[in-house]
């Protein structure tokens, strides 16, 4: 009895570590790149097609189309992401954000000041601040909350912080200086 109580305990483990490899499998195979160094290539996969349409599908990581040219930071409204843009085109680091309540229009920007430790409109103290337009009177930036929190703004209240994790924020603040281009897409 005692060998068959061995090889069901086997057959089980077995099984069990078969399940969790291939679990694991799919968790990385899905996970978004981004998580990666931010010098990496390979931070924006490419798309793939999709059977059936033989269209390629659209790829939520991809540089926004028509957002201009060399170095420039890209925030698409819509999709909460923002692209650090390279001279040669290519992407250094893409990262989602949570927008302020007072949203720029499209458009081009210029970086025109920074701040490395304020508190926010909101009352959270704040770093890496990137200011880059105003809209009635409200100065919009990207920031990132010294907490670490993206919380959604207060609707009531006029905020212009875009939100974003720390790590996003320091490479934000090495990346945007004074005078650097921001593209707003829709």
């Amino acid at each position: 009895m005692a060998r068959s109580s061995s090889g069901l305990v086997a057959g089980l483990t077995a099984a069990a570590l078969a399940v969790v490899g291939f679990l694991a499998y799919q968790a990385s195979a899905s996970a978004p790149d981004q998580f990666g160094s931010p010098a990496t290539p390979s931070a924006v996969p490419s798309g793939q097609t999709s059977g059936g349409t033989g269209q390629k599908p659209k790829n939520p990581l991809a540089l926004p189309a028509k957002s201009g040219k060399g170095v420039r930071v890209v925030y698409a409204l819509g999709q909460r992401r923002v692209w650090l843009v390279a001279r040669n085109g290519k992407v250094e680091r893409t990262f989602g954000v949570m927008p302020s309540t007072v949203s720029p229009v499209p458009g081009v920007y210029t970086v025109t000041s920074r701040s490395g430790s304020v508190p926010g409109s909101d009352g959270v103290r704040i770093e890496h601040v990137v200011r880059f337009a105003s809209v009635d009177s409200v100065a919009i930036g990207f920031s990132a909350a010294v907490n670490g929190s993206m919380e959604s703004p207060d609707p009531d209240k006029k905020t212009g912080g875009v939100r974003m994790k720390r790590a996003d924020g320091d490479a934000m603040w090495t990346f945007a200086a004074i005078g650097s281009k921001v593209v707003v897409v829709p």
